[in-house]
Formats: C-alpha cells, sequence, structure tokens
C-alpha cells in the first residue's frame, strides 16, 4: 500500500490514471443504462402491440393511449422484431 502525501501533488501518471478510471466508470453506467433502456422499450413495445389487438387497431390505440399513430407503429415493429428473434433462436434449440 502507498502513502500519497497531502503536500504533494499527484503526478501526471496518476492524474491521468484517474481520468481514465472515472470516464471508464462512465462508460460502465452509460452502458448498463443501455441495456434497461432497450429491455424497457422491448416491455413497452410488447404492451403497445398487445393494445392495438385489444383497440382494435393503430389508430384507435393511438388515440386510447395517447401517442402518436407513428410511435405505436414504431413499437408494433419493435415487438415483431422481437417476436422474430425470440422464435429465431427457439427454431435454433
Amino acid at each position: 500500500m502507498t502513502v500519497q502525501n497531502s503536500d504533494r501533488a499527484p503526478s501526471r501518471k496518476q492524474r491521468l490514471q484517474e481520468k481514465q478510471r472515472r470516464q471508464l466508470a462512465v462508460v460502465d453506467m452509460v452502458d448498463k443504462a443501455e441495456v434497461k433502456v432497450r429491455k424497457a422499450e422491448a416491455e413497452l413495445a410488447v404492451a403497445v402491440a398487445e393494445a392495438v389487438q385489444v383497440f382494435g387497431d393503430e389508430r384507435a390505440a393511438s388515440e386510447g393511449l395517447d401517442m402518436p399513430v407513428e410511435a405505436v407503429r414504431r413499437f408494433v415493429g419493435i415487438a415483431a422484431q422481437e417476436t422474430a428473434a425470440a422464435a429465431a433462436g427457439d427454431a435454433d434449440d
């Protein structure tokens, strides 16, 4: 264990290492948050696709969910991709 003298400023190498450590920590935090966002988006997409079935069509779901039709279509597309990916994964087993 090294003891750092509080009277002495950290060396350039130490400052660089600390900066890199903080950068890597932030990148890791962003990566984890992106995974959570993708998972939440997929869950929302499934819910919106179900809403389209319940409401009868995209326009009615849009009105019922107070969501633009374009967003409903985007989520329905994501849900379809998720379903296709899951089906392809099951076929590979």
